[in-house]
């Protein structure tokens, strides 16, 4: 899709390479205003959980025993892929007040902490002496009518993509209940039992990162609803474009799957509190949502050719859609060499997941700030739930 459009073969986009450059040194600079240091954790859904400086999930799990890192590991398998599958973008309308520490935010953080609430008050599990767990057989039957509550949705603060969050946990739950060898081989069924698998997997305690993508593809995917199928699989986060040609099956296809390598870029931090190494993080790509794009399209890296359809309701499966987000993965391939050499790092000890947290994620929400006053995404994209 990149070079279809350096050709300037896109139907909805321009590219401008010589605005990279800048780009780099704007998110080189919120990378040392954010971490001076230059010590900079992974892209991932526990950044989320730290309020000005306090881990919340670590004072949660900090105050239970646990026999063994296996059983916390569990847990936070459990945490990881219910909030990370809830986290779909949630509208520029809705916030989330945190009773315990008074904060009020919206947007990725502010279902993060929603969702972490609702775990650590026992939502999601059906042991009422165990309640930091995910079980399967109650999240089979999770209803919008619970979301709204743990997410405190009313007709004056609403979420987009309620039902389909509530629908998508509830997959989750009937995939993992009816497939016992992957998700019950240590405990009842749940999310939790894919560290298990994972487990199985890893050749000497050692899992590459794109053995977790795969793992998380493979046993998660058929959640995902009304996507596209080949040879009877569930393609999840994969979409169509006329300019993408192949002389196989999968012509015309764009994979993406955002969310989860995004929920892989998580599971990373317990497999390694389990006593794990995780090799190859850089196997994982950049992120196709809407603040790495929006720091392309704001940074005016890339363009719209009808500036005007940004403001309509563009749905996740239009060519402009497929478009941004294919050029936003391909374009952090681009930004990240430069953003190393404006640190002075190596892609060894900075890698890509550094660079998205850091960085292009954090960057393109600077920017959003500075040009919108809701400080949304630059492009109106309709989200089912499940999607951005």
């Amino acid at each position: 899709m990149l070079e279809i459009g350096l050709a300037g073969g896109l139907q909805e986009f321009t590219i401008h390479p010589d605005a990279l450059k800048p780009a780099a040194i704007f998110v080189a600079r919120v990378i040392r205003q954010n971490y001076p240091s230059l010590n900079v954790p992974l892209h991932a859904r526990w950044r989320h959980f730290t309020v000005h400086g306090r881990d919340l999930w670590a004072g949660i799990a900090g105050r239970r025993p646990w026999y063994g890192r296996r059983p916390r590991a569990r847990a936070a398998f459990d945490l990881a892929i219910v909030s990370v599958l809830l986290d779909a973008g949630a509208g520029p309308d809705w916030t989330y007040r945190d009773a315990a520490t008074g904060l009020v935010t919206g947007r990725s953080e502010g279902l993060a902490i929603a969702s972490l609430r609702m775990f650590e008050a026992g939502t999601f599990s059906a042991n009422p002496h165990d309640p930091l767990r995910a079980d399967a057989s109650k999240l089979s039957d999770f209803t919008a009518a619970q979301l709204a509550a743990g997410f405190q949705v009313s007709a004056g603060n609403p979420l987009a993509g309620l039902e389909g969050r509530a629908d998508l946990l509830a997959r989750l739950g009937r995939m993992a209940a009816g497939t016992p060898k992957v998700f019950a081989s240590s405990d009842r069924a749940r999310p939790g039992g894919l560290f298990d698998a994972m487990m199985g997997s890893a050749e000497k305690s050692v899992i590459p990162a794109p053995e977790i993508l795969r793992m998380v593809l493979r046993h998660l995917g058929p959640i995902w609803p009304g996507r596209i199928a080949l040879g009877g699989l569930s393609l999840g986060d994969t979409w169509k474009h006329p300019a993408i040609k192949r002389a196989d099956a999968t012509d015309g296809l764009v994979p993406f799957h955002k969310l989860s390598q995004w929920l892989s870029y998580s599971l990373i931090e317990p497999l390694r509190d389990a006593e794990f190494t995780v090799t190859d993080v850089n196997g994982l790509t950049g992120l196709a949502e809407y603040r790495n794009g929006g720091l392309f399209v704001d940074a005016n890296v890339i363009a719209l050719r009808e500036p005007a359809k940004a403001l309509q309701p563009n749905p996740v499966d239009s060519a402009l859609v497929v478009e941004w987000r294919a050029l936003t993965v391909a374009l952090l391939d681009r930004i990240a060499p430069l953003v190393r050499a404006e640190l002075g790092v190596s892609e060894e000890n900075f890698p890509l997941g550094c660079v998205l947290e850091g960085g292009t994620w954090a960057a393109g929400r600077v920017l959003a700030r500075e040009k919108r006053a809701d400080a949304g995404p630059p492009i109106r994209v309709v989200s089912d739930g499940t999607v951005f």
